[in-house]
């Protein structure tokens, strides 16, 4: 080996991280294995490679014994004392087999070795860049898909997007620019894989940190968030400032915040509330387009008894039942709504309330 090659694993050590330390007994080891392969021997060597210069040199380790059973394993105290005059029985004599045409597959294998660790550190660093971003957005290019996944760019390594973790009905062309959500990180043999999501409810918490300032400075905290993707989302804000309106925080001027939000989702409607520690004002919010009359709370069972108007019910369900689905996503609690005449039948009781609950919630289409 020459002092270039020394010179070479300097640079590396500079420029890309890798310990020059690592690399040399690296090398060594693999250089132990190539020296019993080759020279088809079975007897214990030891290969040093010179710090400075690259000189390769390999000492066959042999126990030193008042009788020799086996002459590759094992070398007389007479013999050994001509190699190191201090050496004793039970000591390891260690004497230089350096093969003559021993350089070229040492340069081989050193090559082999290094081209390895670069690639394994490599992936290393593309794995410690991705692994702190789970749950987090990443923007990238699309490149290809399969019957199972979108492949998208994000300039070192390529991330996978299922199929089944598109919204409704979205397409990509190539070279299309596309947000993900990092659903998970692994550091696998064939390198790190990321895997993307455009359905998880975190994409909608992130965005609106990336849209919203307030969230992003902690003002205003996100403290719930229901989605089903393509169709329609909740999401419960909080502030922490009484000065500052979370939900028109969120909105933003003329609505401009949130719409980002929604071109990105393809349309997908938003509904925002105002999150509450009360239970019952937090569940009216939550039914958000929808009035409330009345809420009742049912701790042991964890459900809320929602009585609206009877021209609301279709809308405080919605179709399918997805608002009052989302409701109770939302707020964690199970959610039984009845309209007025309903409440009045079923329950057989005179109405003790008057108008509607005050509700502090927007819906954006």
């Amino acid at each position: 080996m020459s002092t270039d090659f020394i010179e070479a694993l300097n640079e590396l050590e500079r420029d890309r991280g890798i310990s020059k330390e690592i690399l040399f007994e690296a090398i060594e080891a693999a250089l132990i294995s190539s020296y019993k392969r080759n020279f088809n021997t079975a007897q214990n060597v030891r290969v040093d490679m010179n710090r400075n210069t690259g000189v390769i040199k390999v000492y066959a380790r042999k126990l030193v014994a008042e009788e020799v059973l086996d002459d590759r394993t094992e070398i007389s105290l007479e013999n050994a004392r001509e190699i190191n005059p201090h050496l004793q029985i039970d000591d390891i004599a260690e004497l230089e087999v350096t093969p003559r045409d021993f350089g070229r597959i040492a340069a081989q294998t050193a090559k082999q070795v290094v081209t390895q660790r670069i690639r394994e550190a490599e992936r290393g660093l593309i794995y410690n860049a991705f692994v702190d971003k789970t749950e987090d957005i990443v923007t990238g290019t699309v490149q290809r898909m399969d019957a199972r996944n979108l492949y998208v760019d994000l300039g070192k390594i390529e991330a996978a997007l299922p199929l089944t973790e598109l919204m409704p009905g979205e397409k990509f062309a190539h070279n299309e620019r596309i947000k993900g959500y990092i659903t998970k990180v692994e550091n696998t043999t064939k390198g790190p894989q990321i895997i993307l999501s455009r359905t998880h409810p975190g994409l909608l918490k992130r965005l609106f940190e990336l849209e919203v300032p307030e969230i992003f400075d902690g003002v205003v905290e996100i403290k719930s968030v229901a989605r089903e993707a393509g169709f329609r989302s909740k999401i419960a804000v909080y502030s922490r400032n009484a000065e500052v309106d979370p939900v028109g925080s969120c909105v933003g001027p003329k609505g401009v915040r949130v719409q980002t939000i929604v071109n990105e989702l393809r349309g997908e409607k938003i509904d925002i509330v105002n999150y509450s520690e009360s239970v019952e004002e937090y569940v009216a919010n939550a039914l958000s387009p929808s009035k409330v009359i009345e809420v009742e709370v049912f701790e042991a069972e964890k459900m809320a008894r929602v009585i609206v108007p009877d021209y609301q019910l279709s809308l405080a369900i919605g179709i399918k039942g997805q608002n009052a689905r989302l409701a109770a996503k939302l707020t964690g609690w199970k959610i039984d709504i009845k309209s007025e005449t309903q409440a009045e039948e079923e329950f057989g009781r005179e109405r003790t309330y008057d108008g509607e609950m005050p509700q502090d919630s927007v819906s954006i289409d």
